[in-house]
């Protein structure tokens, strides 16, 4: 990769990152608290919508701009030479690619990922006092919590995202003739995320219930199979505790 692809890559990526991050940072507090062992209500509810902005403005930039840079180069470098600069092979070079930018991206993302959703869920504490409660309690150790759990979240979104983003590009430009305009490029995008989130929200439900639990306890050990064991358990296959919550404020909903 040429030093002016790695320049765009590491300023597109990391803007695009922050774009994002603010313009869906309701409904990223939104899922975090129904996903919470609490349930959505006691989490804050509709309060503090932006409780915890302040952590993922700080690492939106350096998490999006790692992974695609990361993305791009080991894309390039596999699609160089060997048997994965074959078309046919294309989507595996893009899983290897998409893979190993999760992996970096992750050690930049967990510990703003951790303090954010504490935050989220305790709205009126500030970002400030949830980090220093988080390096009080369990050092910088802690604020990796759960970084086993986010790596198996995140590489199998990107496996499913990004070569079916690179499909559905590949051949919407053949049926059109042309490179794809930005917005059509962003059509293919959302539709590859809506179905990676769907296939890996499970995951993403224990990676939400390690990085809240209390500190010492069984879920904060990380053990994802015996998480979703709890989740099923108790909340059944939505797992998210909304109607729990709004009962036990004495509000009557349906079954």
């Amino acid at each position: 990769m040429e030093r002016r692809e790695f320049l765009a890559s590491l300023v597109a990526g990391g803007c695009a990152g922050i774009c994002v991050d603010l313009t869906l940072f309701p409904l990223d507090t939104i899922k975090t608290r129904l996903q919470s062992q609490g349930g959505f209500y006691r989490a804050g509810g509709f309060r503090g919508i932006y409780a915890g902005v302040p952590s993922a403005v700080l690492g939106s930039f350096p998490t999006a701009a790692a992974f695609f840079v990361t993305y791009d180069c080991a894309k390039s470098l596999l699609g160089s030479g060997g048997v994965l600069k074959e078309p046919s092979v294309a989507p595996v070079s893009h899983m290897l690619a998409a893979s190993l930018g999760e992996m970096v991206a992750c050690l930049i993302r967990v510990p703003t990922e951790v303090v954010k959703q504490r935050t989220q869920t305790s709205p009126s504490s500030s970002t400030y006092h949830m980090l220093k409660v988080a390096l009080r309690e369990e050092g910088v150790r802690g604020l990796y919590r759960g970084f086993g759990s986010t790596v198996l979240r995140e590489i199998p979104f990107s496996l499913v995202q990004f070569p079916l983003w690179e499909y559905l590009k590949t051949q919407w430009s053949q049926r059109r003739g042309h490179t794809l305009h930005s917005w059509q490029a962003a059509l293919c995008g959302a539709f590859a995320g809506a179905v990676a989130a769907l296939v890996t929200t499970p995951l993403d439900v224990a990676k939400t219930r390690i990085m809240l639990a209390k500190a010492g306890s069984t879920t904060a050990s990380g053990n994802i199979p015996l998480v979703l064991r709890d989740v099923w358990k108790s909340r059944g296959l939505t797992g998210n505790g909304v109607f729990k919550s709004r009962r036990e404020k004495g509000v009557t909903v349906p079954d």
